[in-house]
């Protein structure tokens, strides 16, 4: 079966232009043609899906400038107040229980250092990995996220603990990452977790107050005689 495809006058300079050209494509001709132009439309479907995608991860791995009321708010309202109230008695405590975690986490949103517990958890994970080559993909992926210099989740610690850390990635073991661990733990012990104890967050789950505010009031002063009664005040 043959197939007609017209072509327009201007496709050949040297026929005038009331002529009309056609030519006759073969069926085999014509399927190729099909192939060759859908062919082109998936390679730009795919080059469009990886761009998205690309967009996609910058977002979700840089920090906006959200305000912590507008992220979801963690399930921490079916903590027991008793099982909350343990949590004071050590960091140890808070980070050994899952809630606990989630309600610090919770918190540390609210002052837009959530990549620190975040980073601490990688590494708990990360030191229970046992296989090498995933070893090594973690590390690589750590080092990109909290470690380096333009990481979108970037941890606060020295140069030369960042140094260290790029030096050992190229051969990983399960302490490579050990030492900012304990710096980051420390921070978040020390200054962190004394400032999560008084929030209204933790507050809230103990069904505790907070500090009530002392007022001064004006008094006036009396002196009282010997038989108990009042004489006039001192002005």
């Amino acid at each position: 079966m043959e197939t007609f495809v017209f072509l327009f006058p201007q496709f050949n300079f040297c026929a005038p232009k009331e002529e009309v050209y056609f030519r006759m494509l073969g069926e085999t001709e014509l399927r190729a043609s099909r192939m060759k132009d859908g062919n082109s439309r998936n390679k730009n479907k795919d080059k469009d899906k990886k761009s998205r995608l690309s967009l996609l991860l910058a977002k979700s791995g840089s920090h906006e400038n959200v305000s912590p009321e507008k992220k979801p708010p963690a399930k921490t309202n079916n903590i027991p107040p008793e099982v909350a109230l343990r949590w004071s008695d050590s960091f140890e405590e808070l980070l050994g229980h899952p809630d606990g975690v989630e309600a610090f986490t919770q918190f540390l949103r609210t002052e837009f250092s959530e990549e620190n517990i975040e980073f601490w958890l990688a590494c708990e994970d990360y030191k229970s990995t046992e296989s090498a080559t995933k070893l090594q993909s973690m590390a690589k992926q750590m080092y990109a996220v909290f470690i380096d210099r333009e990481a979108p989740k970037e941890i606060n610690i020295d140069h030369s603990t960042k140094q260290a850390i790029q030096k050992n990635i190229a051969q990983p073991t399960q302490s490579c990452f050990d030492a900012a661990q304990s710096k980051i733990y420390t921070l978040m012990k020390k200054d962190c977790y004394p400032r999560f104890l008084t929030s209204d967050i933790y507050l809230t789950l103990t069904r505790r107050k907070g500090p009530a505010v002392m007022t001064r009031r004006r008094s006036r002063s009396f002196v009282f005689s010997e038989r108990g009664e009042s004489t006039t005040p001192w002005l």
